[in-house]
C-alpha cells in the first residue's frame, strides 16, 4: 500500500521544504559544509521516512532497516533526519554542526552519533558497506533458517515436497530478518571503482533486500558530470544483475512508486532519482556552487519566504515534526512484533551470535606446533583460523581470490550463503568495506585476506575500520622480499610502516607458528581491528609464547648466555627473528653478549610504560627488518632495513643480497658494540 496519498501530499510537500531549509540553516550556522545534496534529496528523504523500519528508542534493534549515506557531503541531511526521527540528536547538536566535540561532525561517524550505521568517508565506501550489510543479512538468515528447520524436523513437522510444485521465482517463506538495506549515493560514489566491485557481488548473490538510491543531479565539484562521466548507468547496473527504476526525485508519488517496486524486486535494485542540486536555492538552484559552501543568510530567508514556510532558523512546524516522529512509534511496534514471532531456536542462535566474545574465546582449541619444525606463518595461520571457526560460528571471511595461497579456507564450512567461506573475487577495496559492514551488522566476526603488497588497494577501507574500531581481521601473506621471484611489484617494502602508523590498528607480524597463536589470542580480545602479516617461506617453529608476552608488543626471546649484561639487543619481527637468533650465536661466540627481542606488534610496544622499554633493551639496539622500518628508530640505534624496492630472485638470495643475513647482522652489530665500548 502506497505511503503517499492525495490527502497527505500537501503536508509532505511542506515537510520536504522545511527539511530542505533546515539543512541549509545547519550549514549556514557552521559557515561550513555542503547544502546542495541535502536540499536536492529532501523529497526522497521524506518518502523514505514513510518506508523505513527504525526504532530510535533502540537504535541497535537487529531487524531494523539499514540506511547508509555513501556521500558524506549529505551529512546535514543525515543529522536533520536523525533529529526529526527521534534519535538522541538535539537542535543544539544541529547548531553545533562541524564544531569541536559535537555529535555532528563534518562527516557522520559510527558510534559517535546515535543512528549512524557506519562511517563511510571516501566516496564509494558506503555502496560497498550497503552490499556488506545485505550479505550479512543473507548469511544470518541462512543460519537462522537452518536451526528453525532442524527444530521443525526434530518435532516431526518436516514434509517431503515435490520440487515440481515449488515456484522457484517466489520465496518459500518469509526470511527471519526481513529488513531492507537502503543506500543513498551520488555521481561521485558511482565513479569510484569500489562501487563497481561491490555491486558486481550484489548482483551475483541476488541481494534482493538491497536498494540503492542514486541522487542523479548531474553535478560534481568541478561542474557538470559530462566533463568526466558519460556512461549509461542503467545499462551498467542491469548488466550487473540489478533491477533499475527511474523517477523524478522531486515528485513524491513517483519516488514512492519506485520504492514500492524496488521492495518487491527479486534482485538488488537501483533507483535513479533525477534531482536538482540545491533545490530551492533560488538563483543558485542547480549550480555546482551549492555543493560545498553556505548559501548566505539573505538567500535562505528569501527562499523560505518564497516557499511559504517560517523564516526562522532551525524551524520545524509541529505538524511536520509529527510526520517524521511517527517512525518512532511504528518502529517500536514492529520490533515487538518481530521479537514475538521469533522461534525459541532462532532466539537461542541469536543469543549465541551476540554473546560477548570474552565468553567464547576460552573454548578455542588452538593447534599444537612442535618446536624445531619448519612452517610458514601463513600455513600455521590457516590452522589457527580453522580452530577459531570451530569455536565461533560467526567467524566468517575469505580472500580476494587467493585462498589457496593465503590459507584462509574454513575446511568444515561450505561457501556463502550456506556457509562462512566468502569468495570476494579480485576486489580488495570492496572486500575491506564489505567486512566493515559485517563487523557493524551486529552478529559476525569477519576476516579478509590478500597478499600484503595488495593491501594498498584496500587501505581506505582499513583506515575507516580503524576510525570506527571495527573488529575486522586482515590476513596479509607474502610479507617481504621472501616472496622471491615475483619481484619488486609483489614484494612489500613500505606497507609495514604505513599500517604501523595507522591509529587504532594492531598489526601483528609473528615470528613463528607459536607466536602466531599468542597474537591471535591478543587480537580476539582487543577492541580494534587487527592485521596479521605472514610469511610465504617456511620459518623455524620457536618456543611457545604466552599471551601476556604478545600483549606487550615485544618480549625477550632469548637473553645472552654470557654472564655479563648484553652489549647488543637485536630487535626484529617475523622471519627476521630467526635470523637474529642465528646472529646471536655468532656474536656470542665472538664474545659480544647479545639479547634477541621479538616484536610481534610495534603498536602494543609503543603503548608500554617507558620502564618496560628500559627493561627490554640493553646496550646498543639494532633493529632488523626486511622492509623500510624507519619507525623502529623509536627504539633502535640503527635499523638494518631496505632502502629500495626488491628484485626478482629466490627469497633466500634476496635476504643475502640486501644484507639481511646472519653474517651481515653480526658485522653491523659488532660495529655498534665497538661504539658502545668507545
Amino acid at each position: 500500500m502506497s505511503a503517499i496519498t492525495d490527502e497527505n501530499l500537501p503536508l509532505l510537500t511542506q515537510a520536504a521544504n522545511e527539511l530542505r531549509y533546515l539543512c541549509a540553516d545547519i550549514v549556514q550556522q557552521a559557515n561550513s559544509g555542503h547544502p546542495g545534496a541535502p536540499m536536492g534529496l529532501a523529497e526522497v528523504a521524506v518518502v523514505l521516512s514513510h518506508h523505513l523500519r527504525l526504532n530510535p528508542k533502540n537504535p541497535r534493534y537487529l531487524n531494523r532497516d539499514r540506511l547508509v549515506f555513501s556521500g558524506g557531503h549529505a551529512s546535514a541531511l543525515v543529522y536533520s533526519l536523525l533529529h526529526l526521527w527521534g534519535f538522541e540528536v538535539s537542535v543544539q547538536d544541529l547548531q553545533a554542526f562541524r564544531q569541536l566535540d559535537s555529535l555532528t561532525p563534518g562527516h557522520p561517524e559510527f558510534a559517535h552519533t546515535p543512528g549512524v550505521e557506519i562511517t563511510t568517508g571516501p566516496l564509494g565506501q558506503g555502496i560497498a558497506n550497503a552490499v556488506g550489510f545485505a550479505l550479512a543479512q543473507k548469511r544470518a538468515n541462512a543460519m537462522l533458517e537452518k536451526v528453525d528447520s532442524s527444530a521443525a524436523c526434530e518435532n516431526g513437522a518436516c514434509e517431503k515436497v515435490d520440487s515440481s510444485d515449488v515456484d522457484s521465482s517466489k520465496p518459500i517463506s518469509k526470511p527471519i530478518l526481513d529488513h531492507y538495506v537502503y543506500c543513498l549515493c551520488g555521481d561521485g560514489d558511482l565513479q569510484e571503482g569500489i562501487s563497481y566491485e561491490a555491486c558486481s557481488l550484489a548482483g551475483l548473490h541476488q541481494l534482493e533486500k538491497l536498494i540503492i538510491i542514486y541522487d542523479s543531479n548531474g553535478i560534481t565539484i568541478e561542474g557538470g558530470t559530462q566533463i568526466a562521466f558519460s556512461e549509461n548507468v542503467r545499462a551498467r547496473f542491469e548488466a550487473q544483475g540489478f533491477s533499475v527504476f527511474e523517477c523524478d526525485g522531486h515528485n513524491l508519488l513517483a519516488i514512492d512508486s519506485a520504492l514500492e517496486s524496488a521492495k518487491v524486486s527479486p534482485k538488488p535494485s537501483l533507483i535513479i532519482a533525477q534531482t536538482t542540486i540545491g533545490k530551492g536555492a533560488l538563483e543558485l538552484e542547480g549550480s555546482h556552487k551549492t555543493h560545498g559552501a553556505p548559501l548566505g543568510a539573505e538567500l535562505i530567508a528569501k527562499a523560505k519566504k518564497q516557499a511559504g514556510i517560517s523564516e526562522r532558523s532551525f524551524a520545524i512546524s509541529d505538524e511536520v515534526g509529527f510526520v517524521f516522529r511517527a517512525c518512532m512509534e511504528k518502529g517500536a511496534s514492529l520490533e515487538a512484533l518481530w521479537e514475538q514471532a521469533l522461534s525459541p531456536q532462532a532466539k537461542a542462535m541469536l543469543a549465541t551470535l551476540t554473546a560477548p566474545l570474552e565468553q567464547k574465546v576460552d573454548s578455542i582449541s588452538y593447534p599444537t606446533f612442535t618446536q624445531g619444525d619448519s612452517l610458514a606463518t601463513r600455513v600455521s595461520n590457516g590452522k589457527i583460523l580453522n580452530a577459531i571457526a570451530k569455536a565461533l560460528p560467526n567467524f566468517i571471511g575469505g580472500s580476494a581470490d587467493l585462498a589457496p595461497s593465503n590459507n584462509t579456507a574454513l575446511l568444515d564450512s561450505s561457501d556463502f550463503p550456506s556457509g562462512n567461506n566468502l569468495h570476494f573475487g579480485i576486489r580488495e577495496h570492496s572486500m575491506g568495506a564489505i567486512c566493515n559492514a559485517f563487523a557493524n551488522y551486529g552478529l559476525f566476526l569477519p576476516f579478509c585476506a590478500t597478499f600484503f603488497v595488495f593491501s594498498d588497494y584496500m587501505s581506505a577501507s582499513v583506515r575507516i575500520a580503524s576510525i570506527m574500531r571495527a573488529k575486522v581481521f586482515y590476513i596479509f601473506t607474502h610479507d617481504s622480499i621472501g616472496v622471491g621471484e615475483d619481484g619488486a611489484t609483489h614484494q612489500p617494502i613500505e606497507q609495514l610502516s604505513h599500517f604501523r602508523a595507522m591509529p587504532n590498528l594492531l598489526l601483528f607480524r609473528p615470528s613463528c607458528a607459536n607466536e602466531n597463536i599468542a597474537c591471535w589470542q591478543v587480537a580476539l580480545e582487543s577492541s580494534a581491528p587487527s592485521a596479521f602479516v605472514l610469511s610465504r617461506q617456511n620459518l623455524p617453529v620457536l618456543s611457545p609464547v604466552a599471551k601476556s608476552q604478545a600483549q606487550r608488543g615485544a618480549y625477550i626471546k632469548q637473553d645472552s648466555s654470557l654472564n655479563n649484561q648484553a652489549q647488543i639487543t637485536l630487535l626484529a619481527s617475523g622471519s627476521e627473528v630467526s635470523l637474529c637468533l642465528q646472529a646471536q650465536e655468532l656474536l656470542e661466540s665472538s664474545g659480544v653478549p647479545t639479547r634477541v627481542v621479538s616484536m610481534p606488534c610495534f603498536e602494543l610496544l609503543c603503548e608500554q610504560d617507558p620502564s618496560y622499554h628500559k627493561e627490554l633493551f640493553a646496550g646498543k639496539v639494532l633493529a632488523v627488518e626486511a622492509a623500510r622500518g624507519d619507525e623502529l628508530y623509536r627504539f633502535a640505534d640503527f635499523v638494518l632495513g631496505l632502502k629500495s624496492f626488491g628484485k626478482s630472485a629466490k627469497g633466500e638470495q634476496l635476504f643475502t643480497h640486501f644484507g639481511l643475513s646472519a653474517e651481515n647482522i653480526t658485522r653491523v652489530a659488532q660495529d655498534l658494540a665497538k661504539e658502545l665500548l668507545c
